[in-house]
């Protein structure tokens, strides 16, 4: 995987294919590849560049002025200028739609289309932040994910009907486990705590371009529920697409739909 150096600390992303360049945002505790499906279809019409998340796959450590989700769309730009990429289609799922969002809001001269999935540009509601931070605290203290947390967090990503011994399942699970104690104490700890401490930031969708936005989300998305994405599309102006048989990474849950709609949205804004 190409590198490059953001904010003093080594960000991996994928660049695959030629033709107009779509970046790809991903999920907290995901790698790059909960888009393998999508860089496959996409990259035979457009480049598409996929960043890891820092702590996250090959990428470098959390970087120490990170303080929002206002610099994770800041050092996304560094990359593109880095990468001398002038405009993009941006999609952006869970925390990359939040940077996403955001991005577009600060530069909206770069993003010639945004695709939000799986993704609430409000606050996050105090009941789960109060969860998720406590989730973080016992992670914190036990410098790794205990057994027992495994198959607490893993179902959140899916539908609730998924099959726990599926290949999806059981290889995200393990993922989760990999985490070293250091990754989980510099980066993957406080960037979460960075994402559900977040800004209300749902007052500024009206600027975003209505006829070159889509909001997507998956019908059975349990963190992100589609009364969020529907408030947003409300909020935009523009069209929802729900995602059937699928939950939070419906990328994964449903590739074959998320590709028909993306390739079908961005053959008309890309």
């Amino acid at each position: 995987m190409p590198v490059v150096m953001i904010d003093g600390q080594p960000l991996h992303y994928v660049d695959q294919g030629t033709g107009p360049a779509v970046l790809l945002g991903s999920s907290y505790l995901w790698s790059r590849d909960m888009w393998a499906p999508q860089i496959e279809a996409l990259a035979q019409q457009y480049r598409v560049i996929v960043p890891e998340l820092w702590g996250h796959g090959e990428s470098g450590p959390l970087p120490s002025q990170t303080r929002s989700l206002d610099d994770l769309a800041r050092q996304a730009l560094a990359l593109l200028d880095k990468l001398d990429i002038a405009q993009i289609n941006l999609v952006g799922l869970s925390v990359g739609g939040m940077w996403g969002a955001r991005l577009a809001l600060l530069a909206p001269e770069r993003v010639n289309s945004l695709v939000l999935m799986d993704t609430y540009l409000g606050a996050e509601p105090d009941a789960t932040r109060h969860y998720y931070f406590s989730l973080f605290k016992t992670i914190e203290d036990a410098g790794a994910i205990p057994e027992a947390l495994l198959d607490v967090i893993a179902p959140i990503f899916f539908r609730p009907g998924i099959d726990r011994e599926s290949a999806l399942y059981q290889d995200f699970r393990r993922s989760l486990q990999g985490f070293p104690r250091q990754r989980l104490l510099d980066s993957i700890v406080p960037l979460g705590r960075l994402i559900f401490s977040r800004e209300d930031v749902r007052e500024q969708l009206p600027r975003l371009d209505t006829d070159t936005t889509l909001v997507m989300c998956g019908e059975q998305d349990k963190p992100r529920p589609p009364a969020e994405s529907q408030e947003m599309a409300n909020l935009i102006g523009c069209a929802l697409a729900l995602i059937p048989d699928a939950g939070h990474i419906s990328s994964q849950e449903n590739p074959d739909f998320v590709n028909e709609a993306l390739l079908t949205f961005l053959a008309n804004h890309a």
